[in-house]
């Protein structure tokens, strides 16, 4: 058997992609072969220098993909983070140190480049928090009973002047892109999309490896005309007996950037014949959804998890791109076993503006950067992370003048798998 010490981790080759894809597929449980056009395809997002390969000989055995990638703080700025993806360890070489050679190699390279942040939404939850990520959002799913959920089963359109129109794919790639940025700018935890997510979401690219259902796109306006709004969603063809429509609606996408959008896309898949219920897909875990049913119960929560994780490694950087609803000093202590972002911070926050500075004033906190990754986005409780042993308060109180400066009147949320 091979040791850590005969593995080579490293930036993968062109002619090596094959082989790294194999074994991606082969960590994920996919069938292993690899097509040409999946080759193809995967090359064009492939990052030189950022797509790590784990070999033993001539074997790839671990994959590893970042890329740039902007995610959203606390008051709109667009923050630069390293976006890591693809990352697996093939089952015969698990427990030699190849995850984390790997993620060593990647987060000291997104330092030196100037990334704040690294983000990643884990499969697995015991992984991650030993490289330094928190969970830093939580994303639910519901399922809406439509019968149950009280509903006027004779709606015919939002009655705030709006209007509801189904559109194609290229309506889609042509309105979609500006609603979303609209949506990022004012959603802490959102990222970025690229053309190719739009391609893929419309089937304009079509993927061997996934297959395609062409979905319903339905588009919001206001009484002028503005589009505030884009639902994306399929139905399947289920009946039950005596010939009784039981049609499920699965939503994939759903933008919106005003209530008045959200409510009228809702009741739109909400009041469509045949269909009996309807899966959200994954939302923010305090979404409008359930009270905008007369009978909120209707809407039942399918699964709830974490979903986007942060890694800080750039803890003033991080601390002054967000905002502050209240003014207040903390002096914090960030402990990092890889030494990325260890030190001791003094925050100095108002609503004006932030400024955090190295400083050697005792610390009214002490807790490791993973801890600070959850609280930066403003859902995490400070007071709860103590509770847990996760925050360590010196000062009395500390904890609590934490939450009063991080926390956020609604939670953060990343509609985005990557």
């Amino acid at each position: 058997m091979s040791s850590r010490h005969d593995i080579d981790v490293r930036p993968i080759r062109a002619d090596e992609i094959p082989d790294w894809i194999r074994a991606m597929n082969t960590g994920f449980l996919r069938p292993p072969s690899v097509s040409e056009a999946e080759i193809a395809d995967r090359s064009t997002y492939i990052v030189p220098g950022r797509t790590l390969g784990a070999f033993d000989g001539d074997r790839c055995v671990g994959t590893f993909r970042s890329f740039a990638q902007e995610v959203t703080a606390v008051g709109g700025a667009a923050v630069r983070a390293d976006a890591i993806s693809n990352v697996t360890v093939t089952s015969t070489h698990r427990r030699r140190g190849v995850l984390t050679r790997m993620m060593a190699q990647d987060l000291a390279a997104a330092r030196d480049r100037g990334d704040t942040v690294a983000t990643l939404i884990a499969a697995e939850y015991p992984i991650y928090g030993r490289y330094g990520f928190g969970a830093a959002t939580t994303a639910a799913e519901w399922t809406v009973d439509v019968p149950r959920a009280g509903l006027d089963p004779r709606w015919a359109g939002p009655g705030d002047g709006g209007r509801v129109d189904l559109v194609d794919g290229d309506e889609v790639r042509k309105t979609g892109p500006g609603l979303h940025e609209r949506l990022r700018r004012s959603q802490p935890g959102a990222i970025d999309r690229s053309e190719r997510w739009w391609q893929t979401a419309t089937g304009a690219l079509l993927l061997d490896r996934a297959p395609w259902t062409e979905p319903f796109h339905a588009l919001y306006r206001t009484a002028d005309g503005e589009p505030e709004g884009l639902l994306t969603y399929t139905v399947d063809d289920r009946w039950g007996d005596a010939k009784q429509p039981q049609q499920t609606a699965k939503v994939k996408d759903l933008v919106a950037v005003s209530p008045a959008a959200e409510r009228a896309l809702w009741h739109h898949v909400c009041s469509i014949d045949w269909v009996t219920a309807v899966r959200t897909g994954w939302r923010a875990p305090d979404d409008l959804l359930p009270h905008l049913l007369p009978d909120p119960r209707a809407a039942a929560i399918t699964t709830q998890a974490d979903w986007l994780w942060i890694r800080i490694l750039d803890v003033v950087a991080a601390l002054e791109a967000r905002t502050y609803a209240s003014a207040g000093v903390l002096v914090l202590e960030v402990t990092d076993p890889d030494g990325l972002s260890r030190g001791r911070y003094r925050l100095d926050a108002s609503p004006e503006g932030a400024s955090c500075t190295p400083t050697t004033e005792e610390a009214g906190l002490v807790l490791p950067v993973a801890s600070l990754g959850s609280l930066w986005l403003g859902d995490e409780s400070a007071v709860r992370l103590a509770a847990l042993g996760r925050v360590r308060e010196v000062r009395a109180g500390a904890a609590l003048s934490a939450d009063a400066l991080l926390r956020t009147s609604r939670r953060p949320w990343c509609p985005d798998m990557f």
